[in-house]
């Protein structure tokens, strides 16, 4: 027998909240991702971290406070607890290796690609893990369509707005990126739902696991904090001011402009006037006279 699936119990207000919480993640983690332009790699590891962590968990709380929507009609739904924790480490470990990917290698093509489709992947990977540990009298069934739908809008959208927050163009531009990587993780999660067919069993014993409410709503706790602590790291750091590092973000991305000297490398060159210790020389400017055309008598 088919279950009555309703994703919107609450109505709008729980894909509001989740598109919200999605936006909010990937606001953080892609400023992060951009600040770690700007620095070192010993510092540059640091911000791609926290970036990682606050995109996945950001993700991860999106998918579960849209699921506090879900419900299957008469029949209760509860969640496997470790599963449920495995999908936020999934959506942590796997956004990273996509976000250090265009953190070391830049805004190429292939990092891109590379970065783009591992993060969306990651995307899908934690909304599939996580509906693999809903627990109810039935069996969940997927059209492979619109499953693999879901998978490629993760991906493209996941690409896109890498490639929003390499482009270090201030913080308009990183909001912007924010927003497509919230649609990325909104749409492909409510995509994931459209493909979802429920088969109900006969009568039997209460399926095992925790119910939604008392399982989800405290662990949506530790995540949301995470996000309000990375907000405010993201905030009390003076780089990350509108507009601060623009110039010398789009130097550090040009071939040839070194931003700050190295070591036992003067600024200038071995042969150069400031390295020798006398000032700068002036250039003589000489202004070329027109060409003369033939000399008249009247010059002769």
């Amino acid at each position: 027998m088919q279950g009555t699936i309703d994703g919107f119990s609450y109505g709008l207000v729980t894909p509001v909240v989740a598109y919200l919480m999605a936006c909010l993640g990937g606001a953080l983690g892609l400023r992060c991702t951009t600040r770690a332009l700007l620095v070192e790699n010993s510092w540059r590891r640091g911000w791609l971290a926290l970036g990682s962590a606050a995109i996945g968990s950001g993700i991860w709380t999106m998918h579960f406070v849209a699921m506090m929507g879900f419900a299957v009609e008469g029949v209760p739904v509860r969640y496997d607890a470790p599963i449920t924790f495995a999908s936020l480490g999934v959506a942590v470990v796997m956004v990273g290796i996509g976000i250090f990917i265009v953190g070391h290698r830049g805004a190429t093509v292939m990092a891109l690609f590379t970065g783009g489709t591992i993060t969306g992947l990651g995307v899908a990977s934690m909304h599939y893990l996580g509906m693999a540990g809903m627990r109810l009298q039935g069996t969940l069934r997927y059209d492979t369509f619109t499953v693999s739908l879901s998978v490629l809008i993760a991906v493209v959208a996941a690409t896109a707005a890498l490639w929003a927050a390499v482009q270090v163009r201030g913080f308009l531009w990183s909001l912007g990126a924010s927003l497509v990587m919230g649609l990325a993780v909104t749409g492909m999660h409510y995509t994931g739902m459209a493909a979802l067919d429920v088969h109900l069993h006969g009568a039997g014993g209460g399926p095992a696991g925790d119910p939604a409410a008392e399982l989800l709503a405290p662990m949506l706790i530790g995540p949301l904090a995470f996000l309000v602590l990375a907000g405010v790291v993201v905030m009390c750091d003076p780089q990350m001011a509108v507009g601060a590092d623009r110039q010398r973000a789009e130097q550090s991305v040009r071939p040839g402009l070194a931003l700050v000297p190295r070591p036992g490398i003067p600024a200038h060159g071995p042969g150069s006037d400031a390295a020798r210790g006398r000032p700068p020389h002036r250039r003589r400017t000489f202004v070329s006279a027109p060409p003369r055309g033939p000399r008249s008598r009247l010059d002769r």
